[in-house]
């Protein structure tokens, strides 16, 4: 399918409620985030406040995106998903600015079969509280922000790359329903802003993959190469955790150990059901994880997308966290599609979950909650990739950098994560 072009097809009125609510966040809620400060300069986040430099370009996408879920809580896509669900761009209006919600309906779906309520995504990403900034060390010139709960995730993008998303949609949709756990980063919504006077900035919505963060210690952002892949750490002592790339995970492993057996409790709002464990086709974590990293990026190879990342975070385990059968469950996840036949079922490498906010994303291991999820996949191996791969060829002989085909990229990244875990 042709990627849709951005642009309006629909104008609505600001919404009264939304507006009023842009215009500061209560001094109860300020006089609460401003105590949390400490408590996010040590997770690597900074608050927008009103004396941030984003603060006003924030407020305009929490105000936007008040309104644009609200379309879509009204007005909820019913009936079989339809090409025009792929392709509606809505226009909204409001003081000083325009939001445009990009395949709206579709997204809406999407978040439907996650689980995910509009009243929770609404209020996490409106003006209940301000955005956070991302301390990254990637070299793009993005913003990336995250909502005041960490749950979600924003990042600007260039125009082509959300070209390239909107024109991949419809198969990635068609990917998560066929592999429900799959490692690929839930996106959530596709929005334009445009500030009266100026040019159209584009952003994402994604599910933060490292959530809850709260006791994260280490952060990385693999690519499987060399060129350009180190980070220097923060200083001993400091309270700053960085994202940090391959060469400084050199001499470190996964350690997954084996599945747990036992399988008890329940993942609230996800659409798992409690099984046996005899029941669950579930190998050892390793296995699956190995398995879904040839499913996953031999998907993003079909798309002829590179330079992606698997980001991976740890986290100690508390003692009574250890070796917990009981907390796992065998989740079927929801299908936009409905039900599915066994033989897909058994197509999809399923495994156990961990009874856990996120637990998509989540692997334990015996001492180690491991964070894992492919990001960044809007990068298209065209002409200016390909140039830039023989500039790379000649000024880096016999060394190892991202750009490369996307069957070469898949292939390094996925022996990547094999030598790497045990």
């Amino acid at each position: 399918m042709a990627a849709p072009s951005p642009g309006p097809r629909e104008v609505l009125a600001p919404s009264p409620e939304a507006g009023g609510r842009a215009a500061t966040w209560s001094s109860r809620h300020r006089g609460l985030l401003w105590r949390l400060r400490d408590r996010q300069v040590r997770l690597g986040l900074f608050e927008i406040d009103p004396g941030h430099e984003l603060h006003r370009l924030t407020c305009m996408m929490q105000a936007g995106l008040w309104a644009a879920t609200q379309v879509s809580m009204d007005h909820p896509p019913t009936g079989l998903p339809s090409e025009e669900d792929f392709s509606e761009v809505l226009t909204q209006a409001h003081e000083g600015f325009e939001l445009g919600t990009l395949a709206g309906p579709a997204f809406a779906r999407l978040r439907r079969s996650l689980g995910l309520a509009e009243e929770d995504y609404q209020a996490a990403l409106g003006p209940g509280g301000p955005y956070l900034q991302f301390l990254s060390t990637s070299k793009s010139k993005a913003s990336f922000f995250l909502s005041h709960d960490q749950r979600f995730f924003l990042k600007t993008q260039r125009r082509r790359e959300v070209r390239a998303l909107l024109a991949h949609l419809p198969r990635y949709v068609r990917h998560l329903q066929r592999h429900p756990h799959s490692l690929l980063a839930r996106l959530l919504g596709v929005h334009s802003l445009r500030v009266a006077g100026g040019k159209k900035k584009y952003f994402i919505i994604m599910q933060s993959v490292f959530y809850p963060a709260g006791r994260i210690s280490e952060r990385y952002d693999i690519k499987g190469c060399e060129v350009s892949r180190w980070v220097e750490p923060a200083p001993e002592g400091s309270h700053l955790l960085l994202v940090l790339k391959d060469l400084n995970f050199q001499g470190k492993t996964i350690k997954l150990g084996t599945d747990a057996c036992g399988i008890f409790g329940t993942l609230p709002g996800t659409g798992c059901t409690l099984r046996g464990a005899t029941d669950a086709p579930a190998g050892p974590q390793r296995t699956w994880l190995l398995r879904q990293m040839e499913l996953d990026t031999a998907f993003l190879q079909e798309l002829n997308v590179l330079d992606y990342s698997l980001l991976m975070a740890s986290q100690h385990l508390h003692e009574d966290e250890r070796g917990r059968g009981s907390s796992l469950i065998f989740c079927t996840a929801r299908s936009m599609q409905g039900a599915q036949s066994p033989q897909e079922l058994e197509t999809q490498n399923r495994r156990l979950l961990p009874d856990a906010s996120n637990a998509l994303h989540i692997l334990d291991g015996p001492e180690h909650r491991y964070f894992l999820g492919l990001v960044d996949l809007a990068t298209v191996y065209g002409l200016r990739k390909r140039l830039e791969h023989l500039w790379k060829t000649l000024r880096y002989p016999g060394r190892t950098f991202s750009t490369v085909s996307p069957a070469h990229y898949a292939r390094r990244l996925c022996q990547w994560v094999e030598a790497h875990t045990e």
